[in-house]
């Protein structure tokens, strides 16, 4: 029976961790560095019947208009009633789920960005400046390693929870039929 030195083990076990650390970080900081470029951005190559409407049907979609709602009378109600400090469009615990990339620091944004436009793409599919272009999009893999989010539950539940004061009862895939916004292009 072989004896392993519990120094050499201790050791090799450190330097894994370390490893996983090491590259943690580096898959933060470069998540850091992509930046969000708003839904006018992904509007160019996701409009065309071809693609199935894609940016159209964000447009119609509750998510678009989702800063929009904060100056509604009804958020301004529940605002007054959860005697918040500031107007539902300005309060970070709003806008965290009514804006695309709310409480990023400001460098996180390009000028194209618009945060009048709500929930955009970049709220489920990540910023979206380093994967934006053609010959990105074209390569899912290469699309995720420039920062492509593939949304799952665990996205649409960071802000549908019973944490918003307007929760109702939330079925994934009852809902992601309707958020779905398929490209044609790519069934079968």
């Amino acid at each position: 029976m072989s004896r392993r030195n519990p120094l050499v083990c201790a050791l090799a076990v450190a330097a894994a961790a370390l490893m996983l650390l090491t590259a943690g970080a580096q898959a933060q900081e470069k998540a850091a560095a992509h930046k969000f470029v708003g839904s006018d951005a992904c509007k160019m190559c996701h409009q065309s019947p071809a693609k199935g409407n894609q940016y159209e049907s964000w447009l119609k979609s509750a998510h678009a208009k989702a800063f929009a709602t904060l100056a509604s009378e009804k958020s301004l109600a529940i605002a007054k009633e959860k005697k918040l400090a500031k107007a539902p469009q300005e309060e970070a615990a709003c806008l965290k789920c009514h804006v695309t990339g709310a409480g990023k620091a400001a460098d996180a944004f390009m000028p194209t960005f618009k945060k009048e436009q709500g929930v955009g793409c970049e709220s489920c599919h990540g910023a979206g400046s380093d994967y934006k272009a053609m010959a990105v999009m074209k390569d899912k893999a290469k699309a995720i390693e420039a920062g492509m989010m593939v949304p799952d539950e665990k996205t649409c539940t960071g802000c549908h929870n019973q944490e918003s004061p307007t929760f109702k009862a939330f079925v994934y895939k009852e809902m992601l039929a309707k958020v779905a916004h398929p490209n044609p292009a790519k069934k079968g």
